[in-house]
């Protein structure tokens, strides 16, 4: 199973909004298709804050992970963080997840990207053990913390 990651474009949106409505019923979130299309289409039309890319094949993707980008003084400079990644659940388990949470941050900090984050649910073991192998690690004494606006 390859990992080949292509940046996704406005044309492959059907493609990525499908396995985003997939992964969002995965993790109970509920978002009406038009809020999705909202979050989707501006990373595929090339805005700066972040970029969405297909895993596999891009006329038959796997899955896919969205990187959003901000600023850190802390890290001294430009920081992503990894706002969804999703394996579809028949080829989980083949190192396709590890495989891209490896070669993206590499090329991420090719691009100037000084940190990567990420959230993990608390219960959510397995995932923590594969972002864990691919070096992310729990900051002591820090939470992450959200507030809707």
């Amino acid at each position: 199973m390859s990992a080949v990651l292509t940046l996704a474009t406005p044309d492959h949106f059907d493609r990525l909004d499908a396995l985003v409505a997939a992964f969002h019923v995965e993790e109970g979130i509920t978002l009406s298709a038009e809020a999705r299309a909202n979050g989707i289409k501006p990373l595929l039309e090339g805005i700066p804050h972040g970029a969405a890319y297909l895993i596999g094949p891009p006329r038959a993707p796997i899955g896919y992970i969205i990187v959003t980008f901000g600023w850190s003084v802390e890290f001294g400079g430009m920081d992503g963080f990894i706002d969804e990644i999703y394996i579809r659940p028949g080829v989980r388990g083949r190192g396709v997840a590890s495989e891209v949470l490896l070669s993206l941050p590499r090329a991420l900090a090719g691009g100037g990207v000084k940190a990567l984050h990420l959230e993990v649910g608390t219960e959510n073991t397995t995932a923590q053990r594969l972002y864990a192998r691919a070096g992310f690690r729990l900051r002591d004494g820090y939470h992450l913390m959200t507030r809707r606006l």
